[in-house]
């Protein structure tokens, strides 16, 4: 089993170091932080100071884990030995495979994103079981290293996620619609539920607190989680614009708004079946000459690898 590496030690970095060292993992974090710092040595991690961590990783061969905002990563990528095997957790893919190539070439580099979190952040925040479930995107990139893309697998295998291979762009343009616009669209909601007075907030029930949950986050996360995938976020606000402006256009002509609500509630059902389909096995050979176009194959329909024996990796497609 490849020892980790965690750099960043917030609610996603934390997470990762927890549930990888349950898992049976040997890694070691490091981190800006003086309080996550202090907290996870007192919670029985190994932490040490980012020179320390990497030149450990490139003694044993490890696999380095970016978990540090967008902002931070040039200074990291900046410190990194030749020739590490490196992956990340960063929300956005193409800004952070420009980073690699223009900062830290010779990395042997995979991309990658969990999608889980919640509102909190800190490694107080952190969490073992965070990634149960979850889908983790892994960038399976024409000319990436198939062996290195095998450790992700296996990582996020590891801690309980399912994987989902795609490429930056693809990538991009999904999380836009799926993580980046609600958190845009959270803000806005509870910026007219709040403008709303005492009596509005007192009213908010369910709908308002779940559409809004993610509001709560860390302002400057979310600005830089959404402000780096710029263009992908414009064409999903531009969507909900043109899809809100019908909303009103209707409402305003008509006092109707069927055509809106019965659209989303179709959409969601798919999102449900989707869900609830167990899909069908296929297996994809990761030491394959084609396995990155089979990998993204099982993406491109919404399908997810399961399970990896060897180099063969168990998946389901729809």
């Amino acid at each position: 089993m490849r020892e980790l590496c965690v750099v960043g030690l917030g609610l996603i970095g934390g997470s990762v170091l927890r549930a990888a060292v349950a898992a049976g993992w040997t890694a070691w974090g490091a981190t800006a932080s003086e309080e996550d710092a202090g907290t996870a040595r007192a919670d029985g991690f190994d932490v040490v100071d980012l020179v320390e961590a990497l030149a450990r990783a490139q003694r044993s061969d490890a696999l380095v884990v970016l978990a540090v905002p967008l902002p931070a990563v040039e200074r990291v990528l900046r410190m990194l030995p030749a020739g590490v095997r490196l992956t990340d957790v960063v929300s956005v893919k193409g800004p952070v495979a420009d980073l690699v190539g223009r900062c830290a070439p010779s990395a042997r580099y995979v991309g990658g994103h969990p999608m889980a979190g919640t509102s909190a952040s800190g490694w107080a925040a952190s969490d073992v079981a965070l990634f149960r479930g979850a889908a983790w995107v892994v960038a399976a990139e024409d000319g990436c290293d198939l062996d290195v893309l095998g450790d992700v697998v296996r990582l996020a295998l590891a801690v309980g996620a399912h994987v989902v291979p795609t490429d930056a762009d693809e990538h991009d343009v999904a999380v836009a619609r799926v993580s980046h616009l609600p958190h845009v669209l959270a803000a806005v909601l509870a910026s007219v539920g709040a403008e709303g007075g005492p009596l509005a907030l007192a009213l908010a029930a369910g709908s308002f607190g779940d559409a809004t949950r993610v509001a709560g986050s860390d302002p400057d996360l979310v600005r830089a989680m959404c402000e780096g995938n710029r263009n992908a976020l414009l064409g999903a606000v531009d969507d909900a614009l043109g899809r809100l402006g019908a909303a009103r256009g209707s409402l305003a002509s008509t006092g109707g708004l069927a055509k809106t609500i019965d659209a989303g509630h179709a959409a969601r059902g798919r999102l449900d079946a989707l869900r609830a389909d167990e899909g069908a096995e296929v297996t994809v050979d990761l030491a394959a000459r084609d396995a990155r176009e089979a990998l993204r194959a099982v993406g491109a329909r919404g399908g997810r690898v399961v399970a990896l024996d060897g180099t063969t990796a168990l998946a389901r497609t729809f």
